[in-house]
């Protein structure tokens, strides 16, 4: 973090009827009187100790500034045979002295970024950077930037925020010949549903449980971006790891869907108590919103109760948005690629919002800026999950790209706002939005584009509270 300081001007004030190198004798014979070093011309650099602003104050300062009767301010340097009291006490009763105190400087307290133990597949430590480029700085979202602003406060990871993750399911567990994923615990999973406990046969899905088990590893993929245990020796890094997670299964095992299994799942989500909702998930994008009324309905059910809903553009490659992104009360997310550039799946349109890391190749996309295009794809996002189809065996699969991949970085970065507490206790929906577009790192043409919406999503700035907070205003109430 750059460091910024605020200091006290030399003030150059009006000499009066007091010739220029009388008053700059004047304020030497009294420091030299108190065995003081001054700075005695107006413009003059002086040595100080910065005060931090969370740290020591103003008694810690060795160096005093002293207001003259004559309108005149010089510093003075304590002696190192002073103490920084009696020097105070004894120019404070000078004549012609109107008052002195010591010289601080304020600046904001910068913070180490937070590299976890976690060992990746090369099984060193922090090893996890060699795979997660998703996650690092440059055309990443810039995770230890981000992690360090939730630690400083006291919320590591976003803790106390719950992220709903609408998918496939999550390995949540270890039941009904299923295993729980490796680098999750128990206690990061708060109570979810199943609607879609059987694959359909007109539907993509049918019946319903209480147990929102995955069958095909894309919803593991995708909680383990969210909120992954961290730090903890084992596998990768999770963004918002301090979240708790919300299983709800609306996709089957082949990862199919319909509208009334994901609308039961927003509003399930909504009225249980998720702070987000996070829909890894597309229809066609020539699905239009009269043919999914009731999956507009659950959002604006979802928007009515504060909740901030993220969604996947689409990875059809096309000019327009996927539904349900494209819904006003969604927040859309496009994909870009390891050099910087739009991933070439990824669907554009007036209606996309943020982009984040999806993977893959590069769309052909001026280059400039952050976009380096490359002959070759660039790496897609690891994270843990099934190897293969078998739910039992879990590993870093190579072959996991898309703008499912993107939206899960945006939801986790919502929470960990959330979780700083730089927009307030409660923040809106529209709140989030405006945070996370105002934050990003813009690309391509200046200003927002159909390419890039606002930018590259960045978590580490998103999260900085020294980024002012651009103000909001709040749209009419969404109806139940």
């Amino acid at each position: 973090m750059v460091r910024v300081s605020v200091d006290l001007p030399n003030v150059s004030l009006s000499l009066r009827a007091v010739p220029r190198a009388r008053a700059a004798v004047g304020a030497l014979a009294l420091a030299a009187s108190l065995g003081l070093a001054s700075s005695a011309t107006a413009g003059a650099a002086a040595p100080v100790l910065r005060a931090h602003a969370a740290g020591v104050g103003g008694a810690a300062s060795r160096e005093l500034v002293v207001s003259l009767r004559d309108g005149r301010r010089r510093y003075a340097q304590v002696g190192p045979r002073r103490s920084v009291r009696a020097a105070l006490t004894e120019l404070r009763g000078r004549a012609g002295v109107r008052w002195v105190r010591p010289r601080v400087v304020a600046h904001a307290a910068a913070v180490t970024p937070y590299v976890p133990d976690d060992p990746g597949q090369a099984g060193v430590v922090a090893g996890w950077q060699q795979m997660q480029w998703n996650f690092l700085p440059g055309v990443g979202v810039d995770a230890p930037r981000a992690w360090a602003n939730l630690l400083a406060v006291g919320r590591p990871g976003g803790r106390g925020v719950i992220i709903a993750a609408l998918d496939t399911g999550v390995a949540y567990a270890t039941r009904d010949g299923m295993e729980r994923s490796p680098d999750f615990t128990s206690s990061q999973f708060v109570k979810g549903y199943d609607f879609c406990a059987h694959d359909g046969v007109e539907l993509a899905c049918s019946g319903r449980d209480a147990f929102p088990e995955d069958r095909n590893g894309h919803g593991t993929h995708v909680a383990g971006t969210l909120a992954e245990a961290t730090n903890n020796g084992i596998g990768l890094t999770g963004l918002a790891y301090g979240a708790r997670i919300m299983p709800v299964k609306v996709l089957n095992s082949d990862g199919a869907g319909d509208e009334a299994s994901i609308a039961a799942g927003i509003r399930f989500a909504a009225k249980h108590g998720a702070d987000i909702i996070n829909l890894s998930l597309e229809f066609d994008s020539d699905v239009t919103a009269g043919e999914i009324p009731d999956i507009l309905d659950a959002l604006r059910y979802a928007r009515s109760r504060g909740v901030l809903v993220i969604g996947a553009s689409g990875n059809e490659g096309r000019r327009a948005v996927a539904y349900p992104a494209r819904a006003d009360d969604v927040l859309s997310v496009g994909a870009t690629t390891e050099h910087g550039c739009l991933s070439d799946y990824s669907n554009q349109g007036t209606r996309l919002d943020l982009v984040a890391p999806g993977g893959g190749s590069d769309a052909a996309v001026p280059a400039g800026g952050l976009c380096q295009p490359a002959p070759t794809a660039g790496r897609d996002i690891f994270q843990e999950t099934y190897r293969g189809r078998h739910n039992r065996t879990f590993g870093f699969p190579s072959d996991y790209e898309g703008t499912s991949m993107a939206a899960p970085q945006v939801s986790a970065t919502a929470a960990l706002i959330i979780a700083s507490g730089i927009l307030g206790p409660d923040p809106s929906p529209e709140a989030l939005k405006a945070r996370l577009k105002s934050t990003a790192r813009d690309l391509g043409p200046p200003g927002p584009d159909e390419q890039y919406g606002a930018g590259l999503i960045d978590a580490g700035a998103a999260t900085d509270p020294a980024v002012p907070v651009t103000p909001v205003t709040a749209p009419p109430p969404a109806a139940p």
